[in-house]
């Protein structure tokens, strides 16, 4: 008989922070007869708990892995969850007209260098429709105009993520404030990106406000959803200096290149398991 193929998995444990823990996670993957080819661990001094990314080669199933860690899983009382390296994480977009940050995602998975599969982009402008269509995704138009059509927005998300088993939403520059109810639906697997002008420049034309005021640093700020509007758990955040040369319309082209860049890097990284909440921050495993 030759031996079982290995599998190259992906292990993420989250618990109090207490002795043994690396020990008893190395033994059961031994016991998986697995090799760790990465291994990345952080405790935390602000909650007392103790995160690990590793990634494992080893020939067994799901199901024979969970029964190797479940001492572990009992011991310590730790979230454990395991997936396969580079298996695309299903995403739902999120969009209404500005087309930037929808086009890098999509253009990236199209090419292989993010790990998401796009079942559908749902948006409440007509607009991205052709964009989409580029990129072989099915679109769905819901226009909201009022409370009742934002409810029923809201009620065909939920229905999305349910019909297409979604892994993460992504707010795209998707325009409009989230219940609370849907935050609470989507916690801890839906991500939003805004410019890093925030609370400085608020309303309409950020952009013309920032000149106005003679910005030198203008950025974006991807982050988790919740229902404090744009205070969720950061994910990644990036800046680009500028200067009194630039005019409003370089300043939106250079802030839509940072939005785009920062909203990617931080789909790729939860994508890959590299990101665990810890509070009100996150822990990244770069």
């Amino acid at each position: 008989m030759t031996d079982p193929i290995p599998t190259h998995w992906t292990l993420t444990l989250v618990c109090d922070d207490q002795p043994g823990i690396v020990h008893a996670v190395s033994g059961a993957v031994v016991a998986a007869h697995g090799n760790i080819t990465e291994s990345q661990q952080f405790s935390s001094a602000d909650t007392n708990s103790f995160f690990m990314r590793l990634q494992v080669m080893a020939p067994v199933d799901r199901e024979t892995f969970e029964q190797a860690l479940a001492p572990v899983v009992e011991r310590y009382d730790a979230r454990v969850q395991l997936d396969v390296v580079g298996r695309p994480m299903r995403t739902l977009v999120l969009v209404s007209k500005a087309g930037h940050c929808l086009n890098d995602l999509l253009y990236r998975q199209r090419g292989g260098q993010l790990p998401i599969e796009v079942p559908l982009v749902l948006s409440n402008h007509g607009d991205l429709a052709g964009l989409a269509a580029f990129h072989s995704v099915p679109f769905e138009h819901r226009p909201v105009t009022d409370a009742a059509s934002k409810q029923a927005m809201e009620q065909r998300i939920l229905e999305a993520v349910e019909e297409h088993d979604i892994e993460l939403v992504v707010l795209a520059r998707y325009m409009q404030i989230l219940s609370p109810e849907l935050c609470a639906a989507l916690a801890g697997r839906a991500v939003n990106i805004h410019h890093s002008f925030l609370p400085g420049f608020k309303g309409a034309n950020p952009y013309r406000q920032a000149h106005a005021r003679g910005v030198k640093l203008i950025g974006a700020t991807a982050h988790f959803v919740t229902s404090d509007l744009d205070e969720g758990p950061i994910i990644e955040q990036n800046v680009v200096r500028v200067d009194h040369t630039k005019d409003p319309a370089e300043l939106v082209s250079i802030g839509q290149d940072e939005e785009s860049r920062t909203l990617t890097q931080a789909v790729r990284w939860i994508a890959e398991d590299r990101v665990l909440l810890d509070g009100a921050r996150t822990i990244i495993f770069k």
